[in-house]
């Protein structure tokens, strides 16, 4: 993959960070983006250039589209070119439906739902530019299934797969394929905010199928076989990565 660049939107911790030095593991350049914690995208940038492969670090709001633009811009002089879109980054208030207030709901929308569509719209004149691409974003059970104080993010992350499905129906002549991941519970720094994170850690340990919790890595395997040319006939799908635990929801 020398030569080719991917962009993982908040890619400086968590399940971001886990794919983007996956990728670069693959031979990718990366892009990492940020929004808040400056130390933590330069200590992924630097765990990327120790595996020989360029960094660039961008600091950006994804549901800022002025910010997308910008960091598009960036990508454009440093790099000139993408090949791969992971939308990754997500944030979202944890409030009962009842609770909600416009800001809350405004913002957890534009990182979660509006922040793929122009993210993809940049990438996508990009991707055309080198004859394709592939975009992955990660969403969520709360998608499809009720979680509890998850109503904005849920709808957010429901309002991503549907865009999903629309975006790989509308790149498809340009060789860009389209598709998400969802992920079951996973405990990473995202999941210390939920009020009810022991529960959900537990509950994921003892009614798990497959007998264990999702791992990072299960998630980052998804991501990877998506980008792989043996998913080129997957598109517009999200792949459910959780051992089997909503089967029994």
């Amino acid at each position: 993959m020398s030569g080719k660049v991917a962009v993982v939107t908040g890619s400086s911790r968590g399940i971001g960070k886990a794919i983007a030095l996956r990728l670069a593991k693959e031979g990718y350049d990366i892009v990492v983006n940020y929004a808040r914690n400056k130390t933590a995208a330069e200590e992924t940038a630097h765990e990327i250039e120790a595996l020989g492969r360029k960094a660039l670090i961008v600091k950006a709001n994804v549901g800022d589209v002025e910010k997308i633009h910008a960091m598009f811009a960036q990508i454009d002089e440093v790099f000139g070119r993408v090949d791969v879109l992971v939308n990754n980054a997500a944030s979202g208030v944890l409030r009962p439906a009842m609770e909600l207030e416009e800001t809350h709901w405004n913002w957890t929308m534009n990182i979660n739902s509006k922040a793929l569509l122009f993210c993809a719209q940049e990438a996508a004149k990009r991707m055309e530019r080198v004859g394709g691409g592939k975009i992955v974003s990660i969403s969520s059970l709360g998608s499809i299934r009720y979680l509890e104080n998850y109503t904005a993010v849920g709808v957010s992350k429901a309002a991503l797969e549907a865009l999903t499905r629309y975006l790989a129906v509308e790149l498809a002549p340009k060789n860009i394929a389209v598709n998400a991941v969802s992920g079951g519970a996973v405990d990473t720094d995202a999941l210390k905010h939920f009020p009810n994170r022991e529960e959900l850690l537990a509950d994921a340990a003892a009614n798990t199928p497959a007998g264990r919790p999702v791992k990072p890595d299960d998630i980052v395997n998804a991501v990877l076989f998506l980008l792989s040319d043996a998913a080129e006939m997957i598109r517009g799908q999200t792949i459910i990565v959780d051992g089997g635990r909503s089967l029994l929801l």
